[in-house]
């Protein structure tokens, strides 16, 4: 699936201490203003200056989390909205403030730094306006806080119809699925089987230092983010990083399957190849990566360079196959289809703000295509694995319910279902569930009957 490529930790915490903190909240500011203009935090963190950059990310990442609050906040102070810009700013500084047990510096010193932003950039016109904001905010803040505890947008820093909607889905889990949405997502390795084992890669780590914990059957879990440069095994391919509910789908689809066959394996909506080079890491297996986007499609192929494994790639639109398909049927399909990315929000949490509801409905028609198109590639006897990294049943079980309803030919196979995004805390016990910190995913692994 195609899915945005910003994570907090590909790039260092913190910033060169000769930036000034004014110079990142006012690039922070733009960023949350290019995504309230529906752009998604990639692109937007990217045309920041790179010395900039690591800073940036983090006081965005931390203010999206906390932009439901922010904006109940300023409503408080404000009940109009200041120019864009000026809001941005505003809102920015709020959502670092807000929690001064979580703040990120000191919070006179935010409200400091946020009022030269505005100064010298384009929210001058307006400084005077931010700066009683926050001088008010600091004043009266049990009061303005214990008011916005009223609004579910601003307890748990969702849109309202994402709360309502997992309310109804999930009236056991909502709670605790928004609650671990807005912790950071941990850094999870692969480690590739045809280099080492997980044991191997956690000996190797706990050497030098790295605090690191075994999960699921090829995973190593990070205590602490890394540079990925600073990992060992990671330029040679022996580890790759991909979080633990994601490790699933390979081993999924390959259960049960003679490995020892020559299998044809299509990977549609391939990019940027983490579940490819899996799949080629498990088996000696003729792989089609399938992507319809050029770009993404080189991040495969660098990928599996880096990984020394071999697929062939394809631009092309999985719900076109006869643009591209060659007649011969595959014994196994991974259907990673585009989805709402609602299970990943941990890492991306700009999408909760860049969805709509509508969205759903849509990205399901497209799903229900993808599947009736790729089944008829599927030999009989083969194996279909359709996966989304979604909380919501649209894009999961309700779509493999209809799709098993009007194929009497597919029979689903035991599959993991609905997994809610969960954080594991390191001091508590490891549970016994193998994967204890992962993100939201959907899988269900149907069987092709013969006729």
């Amino acid at each position: 699936m195609t899915r945005p490529d910003a994570r907090e930790h590909h790039t260092p915490a913190g910033s060169p201490a000769q930036i000034p903190l004014w110079r990142q909240l006012q690039a922070a500011a733009e960023v949350l203003q290019a995504i309230r203009g529906g752009a998604s935090a990639t692109p937007a963190l990217a045309a920041v200056d790179s010395p900039l950059r690591p800073g940036v990310q983090a006081l965005v990442f931390h203010t999206l989390r906390n932009l439901g609050r922010a904006e109940a906040l300023r409503v408080q102070l404000a009940k109009r909205a200041p120019p864009p810009p000026a809001d941005a700013l505003l809102c920015t500084a709020l959502a670092l403030v807000w929690n001064e047990a979580q703040a990120p510096y000191a919070v006179f010193t935010l409200v400091d730094q946020a009022v030269e932003a505005a100064n010298r950039g384009p929210a001058k016109a307006q400084a005077s306006f931010i700066n009683a904001c926050l001088r008010r905010f600091l004043r009266e803040r049990e009061a303005l806080v214990s008011a916005t505890e009223r609004d579910p947008v601003a307890v748990w820093n969702h849109p309202r119809w994402w709360i309502q909607r997992l309310k109804q889905e999930q009236p056991q889990q909502w709670q605790a699925i928004l609650a671990a949405n807005n912790q950071h997502a941990p850094m999870t390795l692969r480690v590739n089987a045809r280099k080492s084992t997980p044991a191997q890669v956690l000996s190797a780590l706990l050497a030098i230092n790295f605090e690191a914990s075994l999960t699921g059957s090829h995973g190593v879990a990070l205590t602490r983010p890394h540079p990925v440069q600073e990992i060992p095994g990671f330029a040679a391919g022996t580890v790759s990083v991909q979080d633990a509910a994601a490790q699933l789908a390979a081993p999924l689809l390959l259960q049960d399957l003679d490995l020892a066959q020559p299998l044809r394996i299509l990977d549609a909506c391939a990019a940027p190849g983490g579940k490819t080079a899996h799949l080629l890491e498990l088996a000696q297996a003729e792989v089609t990566a399938l992507d319809i986007d050029a770009i993404r499609c080189e991040r495969i192929e660098q990928n599996l360079q880096r990984q020394g494994l071999q697929a062939k790639l394809l631009v092309a639109d999985a719900n076109q196959p006869e643009t591209w398909w060659d007649g011969q049927a595959f014994d196994a399909i991974l259907l990673d289809a585009p989805c709402t990315a609602s299970g990943i929000v941990r890492r991306h949490p700009d999408v909760r703000w860049l969805r709509r509801e509508t969205d759903i409905a849509q990205l399901a028609q497209l799903q229900a295509s993808l599947l009736k198109r790729l089944w008829p590639l599927l030999r009989p006897g083969g194996r279909l694995l359709y996966c989304t990294c979604s909380v919501f049943r649209a894009e999961g079980k309700d779509q493999i319910e209809t799709f098993l309803a009007h194929h009497t030919d597919a029979h689903l196979r035991p599959s993991p279902g609905h997994l809610m995004p969960q954080t594991w805390n390191p001091e508590d016990t490891v549970p016994d569930n193998p994967i204890f910190d992962n993100d939201g995913f959907f899988y269900a692994l149907l069987e092709k009957r013969a006729a």
